[in-house]
């Protein structure tokens, strides 16, 4: 059985899979991650040059992979739960925990980094909280477990989810 973190781009399906799988001495992956190790380029380059629909195939192909795994704590795309064949893919092989941040907080982190826009022309403001309204009701429908981030500490988060998750890690 495998852990996934899903999530809005910067709500910290990375920073906290991360410390989780430390804590568990479980193998951590990242779907991010793993596209760019098989596309041998960021996958950011994949969507400039291609577009949304290749980067959304790739993710496809990446879910069913990682779906194989067991006993893995797995940290989604940002968008990777608003598409049904993803979670067709993920069903049945872990629980998938939702990562509720709040939207000043994703913003302060995507803006340090540099990652495509969903809705191009449109401030980063205006392309988080469009995202947030349109796709909620997905992010919340995937979840089994939605997990309140912000104001705690990495390590907090990790010793709380333990707890949470400790039906799950049994298996």
């Amino acid at each position: 059985m495998n852990i996934y973190f899903c999530g809005m781009i910067g709500s910290g399906k990375t920073t906290i899979g991360m410390r989780l799988a430390d804590i568990l001495l479980r193998d951590f992956y990242d779907l991010d991650q793993e596209m760019d190790r098989l596309l041998g380029y960021s996958f950011h380059r994949l969507v400039r040059e291609k577009g949304w629909v290749p980067f959304r195939e790739l993710e496809y192909t990446i879910c069913k992979r990682l779906a194989k795994v067991n006993r893995a704590i797995i940290a989604l795309g940002g968008g990777t739960v608003r598409y049904e064949w993803n979670l067709d893919a993920l069903r049945g092989t872990g629980p998938i925990v939702l990562l509720e941040t709040s939207l000043p907080d994703i913003i302060e982190r995507v803006r340090k980094a540099d990652r495509p826009r969903v809705n191009v022309g449109v401030t980063l403001e205006e392309d988080v909280h469009t995202i947030w309204n349109e796709f909620k009701a997905k992010y919340y429908d995937a979840a089994d477990i939605v997990y309140r981030t912000s104001g705690k500490s990495i390590e907090q988060e990790a010793d709380e989810l333990k707890g949470i998750l400790s039906d799950y890690l049994q298996h």
